[in-house]
């Protein structure tokens, strides 16, 4: 007589996650948090194994529904095993910024969410945005903000520490912030356009753009092949605009009164490092995203 052997449930393999956290707001003994990088994880559809964090069209809801379950414990937002539930966001680059008042917040659409509630997941998604989080240690609240141009020129993190403070009584002087990974001013090429937007919202907004001068070898062995009739300064200089957008987020929190010692920056280049990070620039669209989360015990 045959003998029925039970197969035991399968378990998932290792995944070997990388998340990035702030010293600062590690030390707050009541919060988690984490930044994620591409190492890891259960999607195969951009190169390797990879820790894609998005309901993305090229990869599969039960891929990432697994590399969210792996990240969330792997920062302890997660209780028995459990992830804590994830609330994210249908980013539209904007300034709306939602108030999470239960563990159940149905579809929502901008690029700001705050809380005071215990227990849940606050995230957004990036694959070149900065992703900024802020923590009240006084009021227990804390943040979670998307920050492209869009978001940064419309003030996303001001507005999002306003909220706070109408919402919870938060104050700039009890606010430990952190910008996490994104495009940094090495490789974030853009227009004229954009430096004229930002200087007439900022005082600043000069400062935060660099000519960056890119050395051609056709043109520096052919140099009078591009000569041009214009007066001198006038021609093309080979010179591209960068905007340092992880520096328009940081002097934008300074400006709202946030100490300069309690705002941490993480320096990564997601379009340097396209081995340890996904970017949209860099990879031509076709890539998954990151997550920034915050949570209170």
């Amino acid at each position: 007589m045959a003998t029925l052997i039970k197969k035991r449930p399968r378990k998932l393999p290792a995944s070997k996650v990388h998340v990035l956290q702030s010293a600062a707001l590690k030390k707050i003994p009541w919060l988690v948090h984490g930044f994620s990088t591409r190492s890891g994880g259960y999607t195969s559809v951009y190169g390797g194994k990879s820790l894609n964090l998005s309901f993305t069209k090229d990869d599969s809801r039960d891929a990432v529904e697994k590399n969210r379950r792996v990240f969330l414990l792997a920062f302890g937002a997660g209780n028995g095993g459990r992830p804590w539930p994830l609330i994210a966001l249908k980013q539209i680059h904007s300034d709306i910024i939602h108030v999470i008042r239960s563990h159940d917040s149905g579809q929502l659409a901008g690029d700001g969410l705050i809380t005071n509630l215990p227990g849940v997941a606050l995230a957004v998604q990036t694959a070149d945005c900065f992703p900024i989080l802020l923590v009240d240690v006084r009021n227990k609240a804390a943040g979670a903000f998307h920050a492209g141009w869009r978001g940064t020129i419309s003030r996303i993190v001001e507005k999002g520490l306003g909220r706070m403070r109408h919402e919870y009584g938060s104050l700039p002087q009890d606010i430990y912030a952190a910008i996490g990974p994104g495009i940094q001013k090495c490789c974030y090429e853009v227009g004229a356009e954009l430096k004229d937007q930002f200087e007439s919202q900022f005082d600043y907004g000069q400062h935060l753009f660099h000519e960056v001068h890119s050395i051609d070898p056709v043109r520096e062995k052919y140099p009078l092949l591009f000569m041009t009739m214009r007066p001198p300064g006038h021609g093309d200089t080979g010179s591209k605009l960068h905007l340092d957008l992880q520096e328009a987020n940081r002097r934008q929190l300074l400006a709202a009164g946030v100490p300069d010692n309690q705002i941490t920056v993480l320096e990564h280049c997601t379009s340097c490092n396209t081995r340890k990070f996904f970017s949209h620039r860099a990879n031509k669209g076709v890539t998954g995203r990151m997550m920034a989360v915050v949570g209170i015990q």
